[in-house]
């Protein structure tokens, strides 16, 4: 298996995915063992003497004058996660808390904490073993960073709280007997070291990543499909025409569009039709989606900045040397966050539109309703009820958490970024999306039927084909509970994209544009 270097190597939301589902080992070299060893002793030093440096010799936040003698630290750390465990909620996903174990190696590991080995390597030791820490969702503002949630998932060092182990809920001191692991204690500043930092939020952020990058891609192959439908003009697609406003976004997007539409007869059947200009919903797709698309690269950018970044506090860059500052402050990342939600909640929007629009019957050859038979049949009227439910309920999520502050810790903390809030319902949003876009799928493909025996081209055809071995053509009415379920769940998965990229490569056929690499994980 390939390996990843901790604090050594640059992370992407890619690799730290890979590392969270041992796709890949991370590991701590020879050279980063030194960095990190000669910055705990360099803590200890600090502990043991005179000066007062804040959280290895004083109390935290408003306690932060109180001096704390060298024989207590141990105790000041192991309090410390103790008190500031006080998350509530149902658990986080667990790979969300894999990636949070991830993220706090690679900055712990880059030897500016203070941290023991002992305490990374034990961190490593959960991550290979599958005894991931239970987090609870809420409990974090997004100040000292993400404080309560990163204390859940370390109270296990200690052999406190709950793990997931063996598919279960369990106590960690119950599995520690088990499996015959003993507790560690903390040195001098650990404790704070580990629940400094933005972990939470990011490991939110790099699952929007993935996730928003799969939707952004799905979009446009939902939207080329609807234009076959539709019957919609390819000539909004034009390269000409996006080079005199050249987003990258909305090139990209044109240009997919052009290339998922190569060769289609249907749209060839009615080039010189008398049609003047389509809705926005077809024709606005490049600056729409192209527009989502920039913001997922904004955040992008800001995620792997953010998780290749020392965030805990102080920071150690000698014995002599420390700095309190505010590098765990989520405002860096909560505002790309908040703007991702948006994005996101988009490209629901104007899916939805394109839904409501296949209904009206104003396509030739194509029904109102999506069904040749109605007035004893619904048709496919009322999955669009499901996609307005699911595209009004992101624009109540679509306030900005980051708009908000409430203060904290007796005012020291007196503005606060309120990440983890906009992580967890941007997540939520592109939840809704992929079901938006599933049901667009199914609506697509029955649109596009009503066109044959004129085909799309190889790359769209090979996507119809497969779409139609999943979900059967809608001919009466009939429970379409699992005809959505089918169609989010070849969104969810990305096998679309997959028979995509395998037709375009064994034909010869473009499906990649030269922006590709940009807009890539």
């Amino acid at each position: 298996m390939e390996t990843f270097n901790y604090g050594l190597e640059h992370l992407t939301a890619g690799i730290a995915l890979k590392l969270a589902r041992k796709e890949l080992k991370g590991i701590i070299s020879p050279e980063t063992r030194e960095k990190v060893q000669a910055s705990s002793q360099a803590v200890a030093n600090i502990a043991k003497g005179e000066k007062a440096v804040y959280g290895i010799n004083t109390g935290f936040g408003p306690l932060c004058t109180s001096k704390i003698s060298a024989a207590d630290t141990q105790t000041l750390q192991e309090n410390l996660l103790k008190s500031h465990a006080v998350g509530l909620g149902e658990p986080v996903p667990i790979e969300i808390s894999k990636l949070m174990l991830v993220l706090k190696l690679q900055a712990l590991a880059q030897g500016y904490s203070g941290i023991r080995l002992e305490t990374l390597d034990r961190m490593i030791w959960m991550l290979e073993n599958e005894v991931i820490p239970v987090v609870p969702i809420q409990g974090s503002v997004g100040a000292s960073g993400d404080l309560a949630p990163l204390s859940h998932l370390f109270l296990p060092l200690l052999g406190l709280g709950k793990v997931h182990f063996e598919g279960k809920i369990q106590q960690t001191s119950a599995v520690f007997e088990k499996l015959g692991i003993s507790a560690l204690s903390l040195g001098p500043k650990e404790g704070l070291a580990l629940i400094n930092g933005t972990q939470f939020m990011a490991a939110y952020g790099v699952k929007i990543v993935d996730r928003l990058h799969n939707l952004l891609v799905h979009a446009d192959i939902t939207g080329a499909m609807m234009i076959e439908g539709l019957m919609g003009s390819i000539k909004p697609f034009s390269p000409e025409l996006h080079q005199l406003r050249p987003f990258a976004g909305n090139q990209h997007v044109a240009q997919t569009i052009l290339n998922l539409l190569h060769e289609s007869e249907i749209v060839n059947s009615h080039l010189d039709c008398a049609r003047v200009q389509d809705p926005y919903s077809l024709r606005c797709m490049p600056q729409v989606h192209g527009a989502s698309r920039n913001a997922w690269l904004h955040l992008k950018e800001a995620i792997e900045t953010e998780i290749n970044s020392v965030t805990d506090n102080p920071v150690v860059f000698s014995e002599d040397h420390t700095i309190s500052g505010g590098s765990f402050h989520g405002q860096p990342i909560a505002l790309p966050l908040d703007y991702a939600c948006l994005a996101a909640s988009e490209l629901g929007n104007i899916s939805d539109r394109r839904i409501y629009l296949s209904l009206e019957g104003d396509t030739p050859g194509v029904p109102k309703l999506l069904l040749k038979e109605t007035g004893l049949n619904s048709g496919l009227m009322i999955p669009q009820y499901t996609t307005a439910a699911l595209a009004s309920e992101n624009k109540g999520l679509c306030f900005p958490a980051s708009a908000d502050s409430i203060p904290t810790s007796l005012g020291q903390e007196d503005h606060v970024s309120m990440g983890s809030i906009g992580a967890r319902k941007a997540l939520r949003v592109i939840e809704n999306v992929e079901k938006i876009l599933g049901i667009e799928l199914f609506y697509a493909a029955q649109a596009m039927d009503f066109h044959a025996p004129l085909k799309s081209g190889k790359v769209m055809t090979a996507i119809h084909e497969h779409v139609r071995t999943k979900i059967t053509p809608v001919i009466n009415d009939r429970v379409m509970t699992e005809d959505m379920e089918a169609a989010i769940e070849m969104i969810q998965s990305g096998e679309l994209i997959a028979i995509a990229n395998q037709v375009a490569k064994e034909e010869g056929l473009p499906f990649e544009t030269e922006w590709g690499e940009l807009f890539s994980l």
